[in-house]
């Protein structure tokens, strides 16, 4: 059980014990920020909760057969459409919630990214979660605590997702991609999350090269910054990343020299413009002279 999934032990066996002692709750909300594995200790849960055996997770099983080819009709999972999740799909969801199991002796529904629910998909939740169906489990997931309704947050268990380890990043790196020397910097920037580690090691160059710039910087003359820094002009898709980044590096080096810590604000003024539709390659043209004025 979750044996491919790391990170979040307790909270792991916190769920099987839970199956094992059959002792669960109609309603749950996983809270952590995003990446850290909550929809797959989500799914392997509710392919737990369904298994017909009294292993509860054998793999062999119709349930978890079916389960696993993504045709279980006791199992539903509910995602955004478009920037929200809409009251019609949670009606939608209502429906199905009251029709009795077909394969197992229970009904999961996992509603994913449930922070996107609309204030309106919200309140229709709420009638589900204050009388549900004895055989239904039901599954929030979210990054946001703030967004959801205290309303709703008063009928689940709240489980809340702790960042994993940079250890377990590295290792994670190590055996599944063999990638043995990455920035450190890198796993920082991840701050725990898979997900963000996952994009950022598919772009080493571009955070090796910004490594290598705000590393160089004090030894440099503007030209050779500029061109050095061209690598940032090019990923303006990844600008929020990018900014973020050199802020970790320099915050690293703010704690041997205290002059690098008004280059975190230089930054912190450009994501502002940015925010505001500034232009990229001005605003980026400013941050990198100021940072190079600043530091000489």
């Amino acid at each position: 059980m979750f044996e491919k999934i790391i990170g979040n032990n307790k909270i792991k066996n916190q769920l099987i014990n839970s199956i094992k002692l059959n002792k669960y709750s109609h309603s749950y909300l996983f809270l952590g920020k995003e990446g850290i594995g909550k929809k797959q200790i989500a799914k392997e849960f509710a392919k737990m909760i369904l298994c017909l055996s009294e292993e509860k997770y054998c793999s062999k099983c119709k349930s978890c057969i079916e389960f696993d080819s993504n045709n279980n009709p006791d199992f539903q999972e509910i995602m955004p459409d478009g920037n929200s999740i809409k009251i019609e799909q949670i009606r939608e969801m209502q429906k199905k919630v009251v029709e009795k199991p077909i394969i197992s002796n229970k009904k999961v529904f996992i509603i994913d990214d449930a922070d996107l629910m609309t204030r309106e998909a919200g309140n229709c939740l709420l009638k589900t979660l204050e009388e549900p169906p004895e055989f239904a489990v039901i599954i929030l997931i979210g990054s946001n605590e703030a967004n959801f309704l205290s309303t709703i947050k008063s009928r689940c268990t709240i489980i809340k997702f702790e960042d994993i380890p940079n250890s377990e990043l590295e290792n994670y790196l190590k055996e599944k991609y063999n990638i043995n020397n990455i920035s450190k910097s890198i796993i920082d920037a991840s701050s725990g999350s898979i997900g963000k580690l996952e994009i950022l090691k598919d772009k080493q160059e571009l955070y090796n090269s910004i490594d290598k710039l705000i590393n160089n910087i004090e030894n440099m003359d503007l030209i050779d910054t500029l061109k050095m820094a061209d690598i940032i002009y090019k990923s303006q898709e990844d600008k929020q990343q990018i900014l973020d980044y050199i802020n970790i590096i320099l915050f690293k080096k703010a704690k041997e020299n205290t002059k690098y810590l008004n280059l975190i604000n230089i930054v912190e003024e450009t994501k502002k413009r940015l925010k505001a539709n500034s232009n990229y390659n001005m605003s980026i043209d400013n941050m990198i002279m100021t940072i190079w004025e600043e530091i000489h």
